[in-house]
Formats: C-alpha cells, structure tokens, sequence
C-alpha cells in the first residue's frame, strides 16, 4: 500500500474516532430521548457538541477531495516521497483541526485547516505533473 493510502485510511479511522466524540458530547447535551428519537424536529447544539459536529462534518467534506488525490496517485503511478509527505501533512492537519476546532483556538483552526487544504492541493497538483 502507498504512503497515501496508509494515511488515507488513517484519515478515514480518525473520521470514526470524531463521530465517537461528536456522539459522546452531542448525547450528554441533549439527552437520551432526544439522541434516540426521530429527529422530526432538527437539534441545534452548542458549545463543544457543536463544534464537534462542524469538525465532523467539515472532515467529511475534506475527505473526498483528500480520497480523490490519493487515488489519482496511486493508480496513476504518481506515488512520490512528496506526495506521502502531503498525504502525511494532511492527516497531521486534520488530528490537529479536531481539538483546534473543538477548543474555539481562532485563527489556529483556520491555519490548521489550510495547511490540510493546501496539502491536498498539491498532491493533485503533482498527479498532473
């Protein structure tokens, strides 16, 4: 397996690790009644269950431009030591996004995230050359 797709799952792992925390937080806050329920009526949480479910959600969205570069490497033979150390910073942003995130750290969550952003960017970018 590439170094890419090494982080890539590693990614998707902590995706799972941050739907445990969101649960965890967003089931203290509301209640069990409520987590269990239908939902017909939407749930807006605050706080750290909130920022929780944005991180989450906000990983989601970053993984699939992430999944696409490493694809597009790997299949396209593309696998350089620079594409793993993007695919490397990349998944060191995103462990460091969650508690940048989840602990309101402004600007370091966008910083954070940018860095991850730009990682990706340039995987795709390098597929190409």
């Amino acid at each position: 397996m590439t170094a890419e797709l090494t982080a890539l799952t590693l990614a998707a792992l902590l995706q799972v690790l941050q739907f445990f925390a969101y649960s965890i937080t967003a089931n203290r806050q509301v209640g069990p009644k409520v987590a269990m329920g239908p939902r017909d009526t939407p749930v807006q949480l605050t706080g750290t269950a909130g920022r929780l479910q944005r991180a989450l959600n906000n990983h989601f969205e970053g993984l699939i431009l992430f999944t696409i570069a490493c694809v597009v490497v790997t299949l396209g033979g593309q696998s350089t030591p620079f594409t793993a150390a993007c695919g490397w910073v990349y998944l060191l942003s995103r462990v460091l996004y969650v508690p940048a995130y989840a602990f309101g750290l402004t600007p370091w969550r966008s910083v954070v995230w940018s860095v991850g952003f730009l990682a990706t960017t340039l995987m795709l970018i390098a597929a190409l050359i």
